[in-house]
């Protein structure tokens, strides 16, 4: 038991050696959540079911959390997560499922769900803040109309090919 806790508490960033004695009311809540979620992982689940994770966590300890939440995604545990933040969930879901008077009432693939915006808004829900961004340059017309954007990574390299039309239009002539 106690290598399994070991190596649970290592798996979200919590050495061993300092943590082991430590009483859990003097951590910080980014440390405190990792504590109950290595004490899940030390029963060596198949299936992690996380429920706000990062509420009420700073910037820094927010971070660190989801890094190590994708830690474990890529270890091959399945994970479930309930959350209001849009950012955490396109990052790290393959699909999504909105519930609204319990009961679900979207799901699909994150580019499916956020392509769907204004229902989204209308039951209280928002879009990753790149897709408000991308929504904003379709509307100029900068972007295309059906493209959807959800993470860091698809916004970027959607101003990037837009950069390189508009050097590719510029070194043409063109306007």
């Amino acid at each position: 038991v106690r290598a399994r806790v070991q190596h649970a508490m290592e798996a979200v960033g919590l050495p061993f050696a300092e943590f082991k004695d430590r009483i859990t009311f003097g951590l910080s809540g980014g440390q405190m959540r990792r504590v109950a979620i290595a004490g899940v992982l030390a029963l060596e689940p198949r299936v992690l079911v996380l429920d706000e994770p990062t509420a009420g966590l700073d910037p820094q300890a927010r971070r660190q959390l989801m890094r190590r939440i994708l830690d474990l995604q890529a270890q091959g545990i399945t994970l479930v997560m309930i959350s209001h933040n849009m950012e955490e969930l396109a990052e790290i879901c393959d699909r999504l499922y909105v519930i609204a008077g319990g009961r679900t009432v979207m799901e699909g693939t994150p580019a499916a769900i956020f392509s769907r915006a204004g229902e989204l808004r209308a039951m209280g829900l928002d879009v990753p803040d790149v897709t408000k961004v991308a929504e904003a340059l379709k509307a100029r017309g900068l972007l295309p109309a059906g493209e959807v954007i959800y993470t860091l990574a698809q916004a970027e390299d959607a101003v990037a090919r837009l950069l390189a039309q508009r050097s590719g239009a510029e070194g043409t002539g063109a306007a």
